[in-house]
């Protein structure tokens, strides 16, 4: 089983209690009206989908139903860093395996 540690409450807890929320750090467009179908279709469903790190949206829903960030290894399925949202996206590479 996964245990991802939340950021605001501080614990580690199982996977069941938290919900995907998509690509993390995918900006609004400033202006939706004046995209085309096309542009509008890309932001909503096509993401980056890396094979290794990848930034990712959680929220703790069994827990205090805060949406936070998550970098996690797609290839390994292991948790390198949970941050609130809105802080940057941590260096993994600098600061070495945090959570």
């Amino acid at each position: 089983m996964l245990l991802i540690p939340c950021p605001y409450c501080g614990m580690e807890r199982p996977e069941l209690e938290f919900r995907y929320g998509g690509e993390a750090h995918v900006a609004r467009p400033a202006d939706p009206g004046a995209l085309d179908d096309a542009d509008w279709a890309s932001y909503l469903y096509f993401r980056a989908n890396p094979k290794g790190v990848l930034a990712e949206r959680w929220r703790h829903v069994s827990g205090c139903g805060r949406f936070f960030n998550c970098l996690r290894d797609s290839v390994s399925d292991t948790i390198l860093a949970t941050y609130k949202a809105g802080e940057p996206r941590p260096d993994i590479a600098s600061s070495g395996t945090q959570a």
